[in-house]
This record gives structure tokens, C-alpha cells and sequence, in this order.
């Protein structure tokens, strides 16, 4: 029998400041796209503060990706 590795993968918090978000809409599809993404394990968006914050083991480009489809942009921090 093979050796398995039995670790789990890492989990990382990642932070997005996101560009275009004006209302309960638009934070919604945020949120809804990012829960999409594999690897993604929790999610909040803070309309007030325009940021969302995402645990898992995604990686930036997706996440990044997911929100740009939903017409939104993430800034750099």
C-alpha cells in the first residue's frame, strides 16, 4: 500500500477589497460568487467596509476571477 498523506491542507484567510459594490444586490452576488469557488470554506463581505473575506484554501486568481464575473473589481492592497 502507497503512503498517504494524511495532513490537511492549509487554510488561509484572504482579504479582497472590492470595487463596485453599492447595495445588498451587489453584495449578495459577491458573496454568492465567491462560495463557488473550490476551496473556499467561509465567506463574509462587509458592504459597508467594501471588503470581503474569504477562509479556505483557494487561490487569489479564482477568487479574483469569480468576482470580476459578477462585474466587480478587487483593488490592490
Amino acid at each position: 500500500m502507497g503512503n498517504l498523506d494524511s495532513k490537511p491542507s492549509p487554510t488561509m484567510e484572504i482579504e479582497l477589497k472590492i470595487e463596485g459594490m453599492t447595495c445588498q444586490h451587489c453584495q449578495r452576488a459577491v458573496l454568492q460568487a465567491l462560495q463557488q469557488v473550490a476551496g473556499v470554506a467561509s465567506v463574509e463581505v462587509d458592504l459597508e467596509q467594501k471588503k470581503a473575506r474569504v477562509t479556505g484554501i483557494a487561490s487569489l486568481d479564482h477568487l479574483r476571477q469569480a468576482v470580476e464575473e459578477e462585474g466587480y473589481s478587487v483593488a490592490a492592497e
